[in-house]
């Protein structure tokens, strides 16, 4: 049974790679698990003014109840983490900016002038869509296939060829640097659209634009936690296997 002490140093991205129930708690409190996972509840909390014992009780009934479905991410193979999030997250990414950035437009040409919040929205989208792109392509043609590699030579028990980035660690530092990006943009969406709230004359494109970037940045959360928090870490572990 862990203590009090030991729930509030465990670290956010921890408990959510344990239970990713336990990310609704902390997007409740406007808590960041997937860029910002690698700090403890206690500074978290700190940083935020929230009372620890609070938070930590609402998280002990996520992980109490047995209600509800949490895939075990971690327990997964690495290769297969691998191809679930470019099949699943990057597809997702791939099918929605096109839809967006065409709304996005038009509730510029439509509503701009009575809320000109919508081009600094619109400007953040268009340079989060275009550095995802180039972010996916990047892990899908080196990283990925490197952690398949590794993970393929493991099960066969043979020695792997040092990749021309070095380490692994090298595009991962990259990787999270950009998810830092990605973060930081998205939280200033989330502030311009007043938490995707749109303002009481919007139409029906609105309404669906506001409801579709939220969408957008709960499966950029997961995407990037199952990344940060799951993917990585164990890459890392695994390279060093073969030093």
């Amino acid at each position: 049974m862990e203590t009090l002490q030991e729930n509030t140093t465990k670290e956010i991205g921890q408990y959510v790679a344990d239970d990713f129930r336990t990310a609704a708690i902390f997007s409740k409190y406007k808590i960041d698990f997937c860029c910002n996972g690698n700090r403890t509840v206690e500074e978290a909390c700190d940083k935020k003014g929230i009372d620890s014992t609070i938070l930590l009780d609402e998280l002990n009934q996520v992980l109490d109840s047995k209600g509800g479905e949490s895939i075990d991410y971690k327990s997964w193979p690495l290769d297969l983490l691998a191809e679930y999030i470019e099949k699943k997250h990057h597809r997702y990414v791939e099918e929605k900016i096109p839809v967006l950035l065409q709304f996005l437009n038009k509730l510029c040409r439509v509503h701009g002038e009575r809320h000109p919040e919508l081009f600094k929205i619109n400007e953040l989208f268009t340079a989060s869509a275009g550095e995802l792109a180039s972010h996916m392509k990047k892990e899908e043609l080196i990283l990925f296939p490197f952690v398949k590699r590794m993970v393929n030579a493991t099960l066969k028990n043979e020695a792997i060829q040092s990749p021309q980035f070095g380490t692994v660690e090298n595009p991962i530092e990259m990787m999270m640097e950009e998810h830092d990006t990605e973060g930081q943009r998205f939280r200033e969406i989330a502030e311009l659209t007043d938490n995707y709230n749109p303002p009481a004359d919007a139409c029906n494109t609105y309404k669906v634009t506001y409801a579709m970037l939220e969408e957008f940045e709960k499966d950029l959360h997961l995407h990037i936690h199952l990344e940060n928090n799951i993917l990585f870490p164990k890459a890392i572990k695994l390279e060093q296997q073969f030093g």
